[in-house]
């Protein structure tokens, strides 16, 4: 925001002293190729960094030449007292110099423009009324620079007449419907310092010459030439009593917005330099985003998930400032409101102001936080969230005071979970909290019971530990949690990420989408990261895997396979390869190139997409199912993905279930939705887990930990009774740190047979099941991470039970599965975009053998089904 200028100084005119046009000076004084127009637009009065300056006109002359040998510039003042005169000057550039004894060289990566220093440039005196006068030198690159600099040769105590701006990042301009006003990086840099390298254009420079005398009136001031050349452009004065150029760390201030003012669609006001919302004179606006309002009672309870109240009339501003600035707000009505900063240094001197804010404590005191594990005293990684008595996030050192939840635009270890905001930390990070009461939450995956409290914080505070007490001790019996779905972290963000949740196994997985490729470089096709046999504890790794992905026909994550990367990564066109790009293969193709490469094949994000999987699952190259949440707070596990695995289960295709975030930005939570698979008597390997997850006996959950037996078997056995049938004995027990589980459901071929409800996190019971028919059996978990009644927390896999000779086959579910393998060599055969023939009929044939599988199943089993084809499948057409 272009804000008024402060009422704090003076512009002195120096139009009678002018004796120069810019626009008549040589290249080392004046503009050069590459240069704006910038300097030529200082006309009359203008205001920077929220003091005003008055420039020359183009008409007449325009800027005022120090040459050497020439005669000092006498500028004669109305009497006036000063504590600072403020120049806008510029000294000549200065020829980089050819270091001496390397003869020829070659081109530098960075230019040296700049970086002299110390010459005697001027003298100015400042001339007093009483006749006496105090002599200032001005040092080259102290309080004079030159135009044209690279960006290592900022001068030590002048600033560039270009103010610091922020800016919007790209996503929250795409969000506000605008385009951004930098780069890519300079959007998520946020900020701009205005100074200016030497290729992207030109500078002037503001140097604020203190007064040794600042009770005595100033008459006038004598500028003399000494070594070098310079040029002034404007001077202004001041009786500020602190450096009028040198603003106070961060500030924060609660202010209640007036009538007339409103937060935009991301909850804050537009604190972007294109905007004319809120801004400073003497300062910048850092943000201003909407109060958060936490309930004190909530957070020491064990509720799961406490939110904030997002306020829509209050807002934390954020800023970096003089202390005598004004903090400007303009309403829809163009009515401009005002707030000087010294007046929120007591209530006595806020009258007349039109705006209602109180200060913040700032948060200045630095503080070492700890992470420990009780009992053993050892540090552990964790999920940290810091906010303070006005609800205002206190990220640790080295993380970002708004989280970037843009895809594919930050991967700093950080999650935005709603409201909150969250940074993940390996034990032991620094924080700069506030004096007074912090709130803070620490969690550690599902079988650590969460901290949350609040604590004290004085000025004698250095430090503060916690301790994480792991409740739970499902990982000593046996059972190893994972995360089948990850994308776009860096192998070591995914590690501390799966330390940090207690997800034992993260699969990060390589993929192209479009024109666009992630983590391909990370793949070798050996590494395990963490893995003792690479330099890890063995207890938390990081695998590179792929999602090979297709528009139409589907994605399938292949994990863990050694050797080559699978190509192509995506093909067939977009989104997800690039358009042009052929159809190469299927997914049956990259299935098969996985098992022989020794990796585990699954069908991710089930149900979608709707067609390939099918046959794929018919011909047996599938090795699980994934069912997955981007975050529980806002969707736990799908009923529409597990009434698709039902079907398979319906039709004898026996499958575990798997779990994985799909994480691909900061508001995903990585293992929010999470596998557990039983190692047995195994050790924990990557390889070993692999084996565990084809054996089946896995649950996925939000947060409650389920086991179940079938007559003492779990799941992914099978159990065999006589035609007869008979009764099973189902046992189960659920056990939660967090998330409540509401009921048990007992679930037979799809169907709930029987259920309990459950009231404490933790509970175990029994099911009689009669059987009849050849069946699977499995549990099915209600409960919430955000209070939603109807919520899956978790499901087992399944336990089948055979009745005599008869396999579980449900009709009308082949014949969904048929249609769906039809709908697949319908695309192949119409819209597909052909490799070769050759190819294109190799393709087809793999579809063809899956449809006739299962159609000969149907009729070897004597199923009696009506089932017109919506595709031909032996003969090939277009649909």
């Amino acid at each position: 925001m272009k804000t008024p200028s402060s009422p704090h100084f003076t512009p002195v005119d120096l139009k009678p002293y002018f004796n120069a046009r810019r626009r008549e000076l040589d290249e080392r004084r004046g503009k050069r190729a590459g240069d704006t127009s910038w300097i030529d637009s200082l006309r009359g009065p203008q205001t920077h960094r929220g003091i005003p300056f008055l420039f020359g006109d183009e008409a007449e002359p325009d800027v005022l030449a120090l040459r050497p040998g020439e005669a000092p510039t006498e500028i004669s003042l109305s009497p006036t007292l000063a504590s600072y005169v403020l120049f806008v000057h510029a000294v000549t550039d200065h020829q980089p110099v050819r270091p001496e004894g390397f003869g020829e060289i070659g081109p530098a990566a960075h230019s040296v423009d700049g970086n002299p220093l110390g010459d005697r440039v001027s003298t100015y005196a400042l001339r007093y009324a009483d006749g006496s006068a105090a002599n200032v030198p001005v040092l080259r690159r102290f309080a004079i620079q030159q135009r044209h600099t690279e960006w290592s040769a900022s001068a030590f105590g002048a600033v560039p007449l270009r103010g610091p701006i922020v800016h919007a990042s790209s996503g929250e301009n795409f969000a506000l419907g605008r385009a951004p006003g930098a780069s890519f990086v300079n959007s998520e840099v946020r900020t701009e310092s205005g100074r200016i390298r030497i290729r992207e254009g030109e500078n002037l420079w503001v140097y604020a010459l203190p007064n040794p005398h600042p009770e005595k009136e100033l008459a006038g001031l004598s500028l003399r030439p000494e070594q070098e050349a310079s040029l002034v452009y404007a001077v202004s004065t001041t009786q500020l009593s602190e450096h009028p150029l040198r603003l106070q760390g961060r500030r924060k201030l609660r202010m209640r917005l007036p009538p007339g003012v409103h937060l935009n669609k991301l909850g804050e006001l537009d604190v972007d330099h294109r905007g004319e919302q809120i801004g400073m004179d003497l300062g910048n606006v850092i943000s201003a985003r909407a109060v958060l309002k936490y309930s004190r009672a909530d957070w020491l309870t064990d509720k799961p998930d406490v939110q904030p109240v997002r306020s829509e009339n209050e807002v934390i501003v954020e800023y970096s400032a003089h202390p005598d600035a004004r903090l400007y707000l303009r309403s829809s009505d163009g009515h401009l409101h005002v707030r000087d900063l010294r007046s929120l240094e007591g209530i006595e001197n806020a009258a007349g102001t039109s705006l209602d804010a109180v200060p913040i404590e700032p948060a200045t005191r630095p503080v070492k936080i700890r992470i420990v594990e009780k009992g053993s005293g050892g540090r552990v990684a964790a999920r940290l969230h810091l906010h303070g008595a006005h609800g205002e996030y206190l990220p640790p050192k080295g993380h970002h005071r708004k989280v970037n939840t843009g895809r594919f635009e930050d991967f700093a270890g950080e999650l935005a979970n709603g409201l909150n905001q969250y940074a993940y930390v390996d034990g032991s990070c620094d924080a700069d909290l506030p004096i007074g009461i912090v709130f803070v939450e620490i969690s550690r995956g599902f079988e650590v019971r969460p901290l949350r409290s609040i604590v004290e914080v004085t000025a004698g505070t250095d430090s503060l530990t916690f301790e994480l007490d792991r409740v739970l001790r499902w990982r000593e019996q046996g059972w190893v949690s994972s995360d089948t779905h990850v994308h776009f972290l860096s192998p070591q963000t995914a590690l501390l990420e799966g330390k940090a949740e207690g997800v034992n196994v993260v699969n990060l997985l390589a993929l192209q989408w479009g024109e666009m490729f992630s983590n391909v470089a990370d793949f070798d096709g050996r590494t395990t990261i963490g893995a003792k046999d690479f330099g890890g504890d063995g207890e938390f790794v990081v695998r590179v895997g792929t999602e090979n992905r297709m528009h139409v026909l589907g994605h399938i994550s292949l994990l863990g396979y050694e050797g080559e990367i699978i190509n192509p990564l995506s093909c067939a066109g977009s989104d997800e390869a690039a358009i042009g790009d052929p159809l190469e293969a299927i997914m049956a193709d990259w299935a098969e190139r996985c098992r022989q490469q020794g990796g585990l094949v699954v069908m991710p994000h089930v149900p979608n997409p709707h067609a390939e999987r099918a046959a794929d699952i018919v011909l047996g190259l599938i090795d699980a199912m994934e069912m997955m949440s981007f975050n529980p707070r806002t969707a736990q596990i799908s009923a529409f993905g597990l009434a698709d695995w039902y079907r398979y289960l319906n039709i004898g295709y026996h499958l575990p279930l798997v779990a994985g975030s799909d994480k691909m930005d900061a508001s995903a939570l990585l293992g929010g939705s999470r596998t557990y698979a039983q190692l047995g008597a195994r050790d924990f390997t990557y390889r070993n887990w692999m084996d565990a997850v084809r054996n089946g006996d896995t649950f996925i959950t939000v947060g409650p930990l389920v086991d179940m037996t079938v007559e003492g078997r779990r799941p992914g056995s099978k159990i065999a009774l006589p035609p007869s049938g008979g009764t099973v004995a189902v046992n189960w027990r659920i056990e939660s740190v967090s998330v409540r589980p509401t009921r048990v459901e007992l679930i037979c071929n799809g169907t709930v047979v029987d259920e309990v409800r459950c009231s404490d996190l933790s509970c175990n019971g029994h099911f009689p099941l009669r059987v009849t028919a050849s069946c699977w059996v499995a549990i099915r978990v209600r409960g919430s991470v955000a209070g939603r009644e109807a919520d899956i927390a978790a499901h087992t896999s399944a336990v089948y039970v055979g009745v005599g000779e008869k396999p579980i086959f449900a009709i009308a579910d082949a014949v969904s599965v048929l249609a769906q393998i039809e709908g697949s060599i319908a695309y192949v055969d119409t819209l597909a975009p052909r490799a070769d023939e050759a190819r294109h009929a190799r393709l087809r044939a793999t579809l063809e053998l899956a449809h006739h599988r299962l159609h000969h199943r149907l009729h070897e089993l004597g199923a009696s089904h009506e089932h017109a084809p919506v595709h031909s499948v032996h003969v090939e057409r277009e649909h």
